[in-house]
């Protein structure tokens, strides 16, 4: 499945919390979202229509938020009153929230041909830490990392510093056997800190290109998440000074609303540079994406959209409003 279409289909739940009222306004052939391979052409709507009080309360339901739902309606009716389709007018308010007049000003020009896999998302530096709660999916997301900067010629070393969780470390060690890449371990409950420092150290001795450490989404009581991630981030710049430049948080889209609460403490304690937003496909609360960028004002790195290694994607803003809005199959 191409990249756009595995995209597409990750997002199916969210498009139908946001269209699910629309009504469909012409039609032209192409094939349904989700339909089965060799599947008989369907009929997709060029446009569609729909009730302007609906589509703000549809944005809430998928945790768009109040307040920039109540814009993009505004921006879309701006549009709409002008001329432009009820499509297009929503595809250029959502873009203007994500990526503002730039990006919507390069889709008018050369269309949408853009294809996210031809360029390597490359973190700055050379070691990223990895930090998130406990259930969102952070080590699995690491091991797709490795799979994906290993694929793009780089030489990856992992730290398996979520010590405080059973199993976690060997849980990221097996991927890396799995994978091939070098993982630096320690036994369960060991100091996270000095692992990361040990790792910082072996990355250098090995003259790979980038280091990617884990990190504990929840610690004993009588340890506090936030300071032991604001350790770890002092001693890796002990052994490899001036890193690490990249601090990337995981967050599950599930979570929606509560996602934001997590981001700003995450960010006030170690200055988060970058999110990846995983499980898009297992909800319907898929616009927490444009709170993400617009309230919290961090980029969105990669956007998880099922459960395989290919399903890890670099986050593309028109792309994403583009899979988001394929329009419904007419009636």
């Amino acid at each position: 499945m191409a990249w756009f279409d595995r995209l597409r289909s990750g997002l199916s739940k969210t498009r139908s919390a946001i269209l699910g009222e629309a009504t469909p306004v012409g039609d032209a052939p192409g094939d349904a979202p989700g339909a089965a391979p060799g599947a008989a052409p369907a009929r997709r709507a060029r446009d569609w229509e729909m009730d302007w009080d609906d589509l703000e309360f549809a944005l809430i339901g998928a945790d768009v938020g109040a307040r920039i739902a109540a814009e993009v309606v505004r921006e879309a009716r701006k549009e709409r009153e002008r001329g432009t389709s009820f499509r297009d007018a929503l595809e250029q308010a959502l873009l203007d929230q994500l990526e503002g007049d730039r990006l919507r000003q390069k889709l008018r020009r050369v269309g949408f041909d853009l294809d996210v896999t031809r360029k390597m998302v490359e973190p700055a530096g050379k070691v990223l830490m990895v930090v998130g709660v406990n259930g969102v999916g952070k080590t699995t997301t690491i091991a797709k990392l490795g799979r994906y900067w290993s694929g793009h010629g780089k030489q990856v070393v992992f730290c398996a510093g979520d010590t405080f969780r059973a199993a976690g470390s060997e849980q990221l060690a097996v991927w890396g056997e799995r994978l091939g890449i070098p993982t630096v371990t320690g036994e369960s409950g060991s100091d996270t800190a000095a692992l990361a420092f040990d790792a910082a150290q072996r990355r250098i001795a090995r003259g790979a290109d980038l280091l990617i450490v884990d990190t504990a989404g929840r610690l004993h009581t009588k340890h506090n998440l936030m300071e032991e991630l604001k350790k770890v981030k002092r001693v890796i710049g002990k052994a490899d000074p001036g890193e690490p430049k990249e601090v990337w948080l995981v967050l599950d889209a599930v979570t929606g609303q509560n996602g934001l609460e997590q981001a700003k403490r995450f960010n006030e304690a170690v200055g988060v540079t970058g999110v990846i937003v995983t499980k898009l496909d297992g909800t319907g609360k898929g616009g927490i994406l444009l709170p993400i960028a617009r309230e919290l004002g961090l980029p969105i790195r990669f956007v998880g959209v099922g459960e395989q290694a290919d399903d890890l994607q670099p986050y593309d803003a028109a792309a994403y409003v583009r899979a988001l809005l394929d329009a419904p199959a007419a009636a």
